[in-house]
């Protein structure tokens, strides 16, 4: 690969520094989801002012998201990332020690948006350098990410949310996501400001861009129904009676879950040799429906089968989905898959929004339903892409000789 460095088992070490960043990246707003109920009770919000802060943290990502992958492309990946790791650990340590009222809170989650945006499309671009056959669980790995930080959150309610306080679990998450800043993985620098002749490695003009539109859109209500369960899962299992110490371990297990579903997705693709399988999406998209559904039944069974079903396969797709978009557009990784990205932040900035406002109005269990209605229709979008994509590898399949 001209003009890519020789690392040592570079799979592995482009994959952990992948891993680390974007769980240290992204660990401020899930851990804000697993402290809600002690955060709520000390600085005044309720159900809906969590979906409100946690809409202007993906909305604070949507709109920087473009930016970064300009940014990421321009200056390289491993300056990228760790410039993300430093936002992260700071807005940790802020919320930490400065957020005393619910409007700080809110904005120093915004800023440590822009961590999330540079460390995912960092990422994404460092992962573009792993072998073909080994990128598909690469992407797994690197998206189980995401759940590893909700793990982390349910998992700081019993250790120490409920002992020290909810602020020292912000101050040792701070010291967490710091020791991800050695685990970057050195680089090639910010080369790939253009895009070869021919248009290939542009994400605009490309003749996938349609398709790459619709799967923004599904994605985006994928992103905004499965995502409201690591935001509202521990308020919501508190609310249907579970004591708080164990709906925090509700969420460490459907996170688990999650992080086996990513993986196992990725692991899957490589075997299939399958670049980008959206019809296993639509397949996640449906069974993750009937998960969410089932939240909404009562009993302690309904939600750990709701629980595993919703976390291990409605929220397991954005591993295959940024695999895809990596192989239309190898040149420009970061650049494309901001696009998609976008998607994904655009539904974390609707979603929490709407789902907190009907949980506070119409209860959780129409809230549920409603999220497993949303993804049904996301898994019809994504036929619809994967229909647009098939079509559009059959007119520039090569025709044999005749």
């Amino acid at each position: 690969m001209t003009g890519v460095p020789d690392f040592p088992r570079p799979g592995l070490r482009i994959t952990v520094g992948a891993v680390t960043t974007t769980t240290a990246c992204v660990i401020p707003v899930f851990l804000v989801g697993g402290l809600a109920v002690q955060m709520g009770a000390d600085l005044d919000f309720s159900p809906a002012g969590l979906g409100l802060a946690v809409a202007v943290y993906f909305a604070a990502s949507a709109l920087s998201s473009v930016p970064a992958g300009a940014l990421v492309e321009h200056l390289g990946a491993r300056t990228t990332a760790r410039a993300g790791i430093a936002i992260s650990a700071g807005c940790l340590v802020a919320i930490a020690l400065a957020a005393r009222t619910y409007p700080v809170l809110v904005a120093l989650l915004a800023a440590g948006a822009v961590a999330n945006s540079l460390g995912q499309l960092a990422s994404n671009a460092a992962l573009s350098q792993v072998r073909a056959r080994r990128r598909g669980v690469s992407f797994g790995l690197k998206q189980a990410a995401i759940p590893a930080a909700t793990l982390l959150a349910g998992m700081s309610v019993p250790a120490l949310g409920l002992t020290l306080g909810w602020r020292w679990a912000f101050g040792g998450a701070a010291l967490a996501a710091a020791a991800a800043w050695p685990l970057v993985a050195p680089g090639p620098p910010g080369r790939r400001t253009a895009a070869p002749a021919g248009g290939s490695g542009r994400p605009h003009g490309d003749t996938a861009t349609g398709a790459l539109a619709v799967i923004g859109a599904a994605v985006a209500l994928g992103a905004g129904a499965a995502g409201a369960l690591g935001i509202f899962l521990v308020d919501s299992a508190v609310d249907r009676g579970i004591a708080p110490g164990l709906a925090g371990l509700t969420l460490a297990l459907g996170s688990v879950a999650c992080i086996a579903g990513r993986v196992g997705a990725g692991w899957l693709a490589d075997r299939r040799r399958a670049h980008g399988d959206l019809f296993t999406v639509v397949v996640q998209f449906v069974v993750g429906a009937g998960g969410l559904a089932l939240l909404a039944v009562p009993g302690e069974a309904a939600l750990l089968v709701g629980v595993l079903l919703g976390f291990g396969f409605g929220w397991a797709f954005p591993g295959l989905v940024n695999f895809a978009v990596v192989q239309l557009h190898p040149h420009a990784p970061a650049g494309a898959t901001s696009i998609t990205q976008t998607g994904v932040y655009a539904g974390g900035f609707v979603g929490p929004l709407v789902f907190g406002s009907a949980a506070a109005t119409v209860g959780y269990p129409a809230t549920w339903l409603s999220a497993a209605a949303v993804l049904l229709v996301a898994a019809m979008l994504m036929l619809v892409a994967r229909r647009m994509l098939r079509e559009r590898t059959a007119r520039t399949r090569p025709r044999p000789a005749v």
